[in-house]
């Protein structure tokens, strides 16, 4: 099966960027993830956005610390299958973390949504939690595949390590910028450190620069607006054995809205 993978979608002009990509490519895929919790303004994602994403043919949308940031998720993340948050946060916090559909083969997929704890908000141990989770998603399907919404890179890669062989893919969140190091590990997973950022490339990680940079200057609080121009998607393209679930092929996408014939 071939598994498309969507970075960190930041405000409108990521929204457009990843519409253009999928009507050129969404048929030539069994399975979409998004990361959309930047999906509004920057901050946060809405039930409209989430039923657009879904309608242009998104089948799980991911998320991370800012999942949070509009209240009026909450209650759709209780009823929605297919909209997670983290999977370690507090159990009696809105929504589910992980998910298990089946692709347009008919083939059973799990995606958990899990967030990291460097650099991070306190909550329960990714690694613990998954400790837990898997064995049982294993009973039911071969094929999981994890986001993992966090900013140390040491704390992803020994994810990825921990989890070798036992799952088919684990990918990184949250930075915004595309890592180059995508690989199949020794015991089959699929693993990338991030996988970037859908968005504009004219700001810093999305946001434009001048509400950026004097944050840097002054250490002072700034009101981050998203940037516009030269928006690009980033992703991966990720090729999973039908019957095992191993990973066979994770390949970067890192493509412009020119080169998506959007201008």
């Amino acid at each position: 099966m071939k598994i498309l993978v969507v970075g960190d979608v930041v405000g409108n002009p990521g929204r457009k960027t990843l519409k253009a990509y999928l009507d050129k490519y969404k048929k030539e895929y069994d399975f979409i993830v998004v990361n959309g919790e930047n999906s509004a303004a920057g901050f946060g994602i809405t039930v409209a956005i989430c039923e657009e994403f879904f309608q242009w043919g998104v089948d799980v949308i991911t998320s991370g610390n800012h999942i949070w940031d509009k209240k009026e998720i909450y209650d759709y993340l209780e009823r929605s299958e297919r909209v997670l948050k983290p999977y370690n946060y507090p159990k009696d916090t809105p929504g589910k973390g992980c998910t298990i559909l089946r692709t347009k083969n008919g083939v059973k997929i799990a995606v958990i949504s899990l967030q990291g704890r460097v650099f991070m908000p306190p909550i329960d141990c990714p690694f613990r939690e998954l400790d837990r989770l898997i064995p049982e998603l294993r009973k039911e399907c071969k094929h999981i595949v994890i986001d993992f919404h966090a900013e140390a890179t040491s704390e992803k890669i020994a994810l990825g390590h921990y989890l070798d062989g036992k799952v088919s893919l684990v990918y990184g969140t949250h930075t915004h910028v595309q890592t180059a190091d995508n690989r199949i590990l020794m015991e089959g997973t699929g693993y990338i450190t991030d996988v970037g950022m859908t968005g504009s490339i004219s700001g810093i990680i999305g946001m434009k620069k001048e509400s950026i940079i004097p944050k840097f200057l002054t250490a002072l609080p700034q009101r981050f607006e998203v940037a516009e121009g030269n928006e690009y998607i980033n992703g991966i393209e990720v090729i999973l054995d039908d019957e095992t679930g191993e990973c066979l092929s994770i390949e970067r996408i890192n493509k412009s809205l020119i080169e998506l014939g959007v201008f």
